[in-house]
């Protein structure tokens, strides 16, 4: 826990001097590794791991996206913010120690996790994108954003992939009807959506970047609202 404390200061202080970002990405990275070994277990089980890693990814896809957007600083900003608020929410957070049920002993069950968070990350990182463009008005910008979206989207079409896979494996069926996976579907749509309506005349620039925003707090109550308010067999 020390671990994630420091880099919940790294990150703050990446608010002012950049190299602090990377400074908690790696502390943060040393973190999950070492949790990982200490539980025998992929660590993404519960709201603790889950927004440690989420912070984890979103600061790491800012390296790639941020040398796209090298004229605006302020992309930085956000991504530390997010980070910050993340990992905040992460170490507040209870975790959860205890080994895997047998149903979450799988291959499937580790990439459906890995590439929804992957995807939550890139989401994430597509809304900061389009808040600066809807500051900055520079249509290379939306197109950064779009890049995001459409890797996230394939990201988590993936997971979505594999966890019907995982699904079947546990339970004998693809779908269980479960608010989690309702509102993955809502999500899915949601993108689809976006990525459809950017190509239409009365959608492109602010109006599909105004979309791509959105969607991301469809994602965060997808991710902690649904598992927090509504009662599933699948949570977090």
């Amino acid at each position: 826990m020390p671990m994630a404390y420091a880099a919940c200061v790294l990150y703050l202080l990446s608010l002012w001097k950049r190299p602090f970002l990377y400074l908690g990405l790696a502390v943060q990275v040393a973190y999950i590794v070492s949790r990982g070994l200490e539980l025998g277990r992929l660590p993404l089980i519960g709201p603790h791991d889950t927004l440690i890693f989420l912070s984890a990814c979103v600061a790491a896809f800012s390296v790639p996206f941020g040398i796209a957007l090298k004229k605006y600083p302020v992309f930085h900003k956000g991504v530390s913010a997010a980070a910050v608020i993340f990992v905040v929410a992460g170490v507040l957070s209870k975790q959860q120690n205890a080994p895997l049920p047998p149903v979450l002993k799988t291959l499937w069950f580790e990439l459906h996790v890995v590439s929804a968070f992957l995807s939550y990350a890139l989401f994430g990182i597509g809304a900061i994108i389009g808040l600066l463009y809807l500051k900055e008005k520079d249509d290379a910008i939306e197109g950064v954003q779009y890049r995001s979206l459409l890797v996230g989207y394939c990201l988590f079409s993936l997971s979505m992939i594999f966890g019907g896979v995982w699904a079947y494996l546990a339970w004998g069926t693809y779908w269980l009807w479960t608010p989690k996976e309702l509102w993955t579907s809502i999500v899915w749509v949601f993108y689809s959506l976006y990525l459809h309506a950017r190509f239409t005349k009365q959608w492109s620039g602010r109006p599909s970047s105004v979309l791509g925003v959105a969607g991301f707090a469809v994602v965060i109550f997808t991710y902690l609202g649904v598992s927090l308010l509504m009662k599933s067999s699948h949570t977090f």
